[in-house]
Protein backbone atom coordinates (compact mmCIF):
# COMPACT_ATOMS: atom_id res chain seq x y z
CA UNK A 1 0.00 0.00 0.00
CA UNK A 2 0.98 3.75 -1.12
CA UNK A 3 1.78 6.31 1.64
CA UNK A 4 -1.24 8.31 -0.35
CA UNK A 5 -3.47 4.93 -0.39
CA UNK A 6 -2.47 4.79 3.62
CA UNK A 7 -3.38 8.54 4.46
CA UNK A 8 -6.77 8.58 2.50
CA UNK A 9 -7.84 5.15 3.60
CA UNK A 10 -6.67 6.41 8.09
CA UNK A 11 -8.57 9.65 7.08
CA UNK A 12 -11.42 8.23 6.46
CA UNK A 13 -11.63 5.72 9.62
CA UNK A 14 -10.51 8.76 11.68
CA UNK A 15 -12.89 11.25 10.29
CA UNK A 16 -15.59 8.52 11.31
CA UNK A 17 -14.44 8.53 14.91
CA UNK A 18 -14.09 12.19 15.34
CA UNK A 19 -17.76 12.91 14.07
CA UNK A 20 -19.32 9.79 16.68
CA UNK A 21 -17.33 11.60 19.48
CA UNK A 22 -18.09 15.37 18.26
CA UNK A 23 -19.89 15.98 21.58
CA UNK A 24 -16.62 16.04 23.45
CA UNK A 25 -14.52 18.80 24.18
CA UNK A 26 -11.32 18.52 22.24
CA UNK A 27 -9.23 17.70 25.57
CA UNK A 28 -11.25 14.72 25.98
CA UNK A 29 -11.24 13.69 22.16
CA UNK A 30 -7.73 13.60 22.86
CA UNK A 31 -7.91 11.34 25.99
CA UNK A 32 -10.24 9.11 24.04
CA UNK A 33 -7.26 8.45 21.44
CA UNK A 34 -5.03 6.54 24.17
CA UNK A 35 -3.80 3.38 23.41
CA UNK A 36 -5.43 1.68 25.85
CA UNK A 37 -8.38 3.20 25.60
CA UNK A 38 -8.64 2.74 21.39
CA UNK A 39 -7.49 -1.35 21.46
CA UNK A 40 -10.74 -1.47 23.44
CA UNK A 41 -13.50 0.62 21.76
CA UNK A 42 -11.91 0.94 18.19
CA UNK A 43 -10.56 -2.51 17.71
CA UNK A 44 -10.35 -1.28 13.59
CA UNK A 45 -8.48 1.48 13.88
CA UNK A 46 -4.84 0.01 13.99
CA UNK A 47 -4.17 -3.43 13.59
CA UNK A 48 -1.52 -3.49 16.06
CA UNK A 49 -4.33 -3.46 18.93
CA UNK A 50 -5.64 -7.20 18.29
CA UNK A 51 -1.70 -8.09 19.76
CA UNK A 52 -1.78 -5.23 22.65
CA UNK A 53 1.55 -4.13 20.48
CA UNK A 54 2.38 -0.23 20.28
CA UNK A 55 3.85 1.35 17.53
CA UNK A 56 6.17 3.37 19.71
CA UNK A 57 7.80 2.30 22.59
CA UNK A 58 6.29 4.61 25.49
CA UNK A 59 4.41 4.22 28.74
CA UNK A 60 1.32 6.72 27.27
CA UNK A 61 0.63 6.58 23.82
CA UNK A 62 -1.51 8.41 22.32
CA UNK A 63 -3.13 7.89 18.84
CA UNK A 64 -4.71 10.42 17.55
CA UNK A 65 -2.00 11.95 15.13
CA UNK A 66 -0.88 8.42 13.67
CA UNK A 67 1.41 9.76 11.54
CA UNK A 68 3.43 12.67 11.71
CA UNK A 69 2.66 16.34 11.17
CA UNK A 70 6.17 16.63 10.92
CA UNK A 71 6.70 13.57 7.67
CA UNK A 72 7.00 14.39 4.33
CA UNK A 73 6.55 12.29 1.18
CA UNK A 74 8.25 13.01 -2.65
CA UNK A 75 8.43 10.62 -5.22
CA UNK A 76 11.96 9.74 -4.11
CA UNK A 77 11.76 9.34 -0.85
CA UNK A 78 10.20 10.10 2.82
CA UNK A 79 11.59 12.45 5.60
CA UNK A 80 11.45 14.35 8.50
CA UNK A 81 11.26 18.03 8.79
CA UNK A 82 12.45 18.13 12.17
CA UNK A 83 15.23 16.01 11.51
CA UNK A 84 14.03 13.95 14.85
CA UNK A 85 17.48 12.81 16.38
CA UNK A 86 15.38 9.49 16.79
CA UNK A 87 14.19 9.23 13.12
CA UNK A 88 16.30 7.04 10.42
CA UNK A 89 16.75 5.90 7.21
CA UNK A 90 16.51 3.02 5.69
CA UNK A 91 17.50 2.91 1.60
CA UNK A 92 16.41 0.89 -0.94
CA UNK A 93 16.81 0.25 -4.44
CA UNK A 94 13.92 2.40 -5.61
CA UNK A 95 13.64 4.59 -2.39
CA UNK A 96 14.93 6.04 0.47
CA UNK A 97 12.29 5.55 3.51
CA UNK A 98 12.19 8.22 6.99
CA UNK A 99 12.10 4.91 9.72
CA UNK A 100 9.93 7.08 12.83
CA UNK A 101 10.20 3.63 14.84
CA UNK A 102 12.17 4.97 17.52
CA UNK A 103 10.75 8.75 17.93
CA UNK A 104 7.48 9.56 20.47
CA UNK A 105 6.90 13.02 18.79
CA UNK A 106 3.62 12.95 17.61
CA UNK A 107 2.27 10.52 20.29
CA UNK A 108 2.13 12.73 23.30
CA UNK A 109 -1.00 14.71 24.55
CA UNK A 110 1.36 18.33 24.86
CA UNK A 111 2.34 18.01 21.20
CA UNK A 112 -1.14 16.92 19.79
CA UNK A 113 -2.96 19.79 21.96
CA UNK A 114 -0.17 22.30 20.17
CA UNK A 115 -0.95 21.01 16.34
CA UNK A 116 -4.69 19.95 17.46
CA UNK A 117 -7.15 20.20 14.75
CA UNK A 118 -10.32 18.15 14.54
CA UNK A 119 -9.92 17.24 10.86
CA UNK A 120 -6.75 14.88 10.79
CA UNK A 121 -6.36 15.88 7.49
CA UNK A 122 -5.60 19.01 7.59
CA UNK A 123 -2.98 18.42 10.23
CA UNK A 124 -1.48 16.19 7.92
CA UNK A 125 -2.09 18.51 4.77
CA UNK A 126 1.59 19.13 4.04
CA UNK A 127 2.98 15.13 3.98
CA UNK A 128 2.67 14.82 0.26
CA UNK A 129 4.99 17.45 -1.73
CA UNK A 130 4.90 16.20 -5.32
Amino acid sequence: MSYQSWHEKHSLKHKKIVDKLSHLSDDDLIEYFDFDNMKIKEKDFCVLYAKDKKCHDMEKLNCYLCACPNFRVDSTKSFCTIDSKDGGVIITKDFTHQDCSKCTVPHTSSYIKKNFNRSWSKVMEKTFIF
